[in-house]
């Protein structure tokens, strides 16, 4: 497992649009600083699915990062299910990932650990 201190240290900086979404060269150095399961998907967003013993498990889990995303100001796409989440993200404004994107991913980390 890669050391995701120094991402989740950074503050998520807000895209105001205009800018182009991350290029592959730029994502591989942002990837390998993540934990084990998140997938850059097409080099579009990061998926990473989170196991759980039950449903409320899981609820909890969405609950808190839910509060990271506000405070954030990142939010990602969730699915939950009976012991499952999958987190989905990627920034909206540029229609791809940026390096918030793998802030907030190393931020989700540590709420999981």
């Amino acid at each position: 497992m890669s050391e995701t201190c120094d991402l989740a240290d950074r503050t998520c900086e807000p895209c105001k649009g205009g800018v182009p979404p991350l290029t592959p060269d730029e994502i591989a150095p942002l990837a390998a600083e993540l934990s084990d399961g998140w997938s850059v998907v097409d080099d579009h967003h990061l998926r990473k699915p989170y196991a759980f013993d039950d449903f409320a498990g899981a609820l909890a889990f969405v609950n808190a990062v839910g509060g990271l995303a506000e405070r954030e100001g990142h939010h990602p796409d969730f699915e939950l299910a009976w012991g499952k989440v999958v987190i989905t993200m990627w920034t909206h404004k540029i229609d791809g990932l940026a390096e918030a994107d793998f802030v907030m991913a190393a931020k989700i980390d540590r709420i999981r650990t």
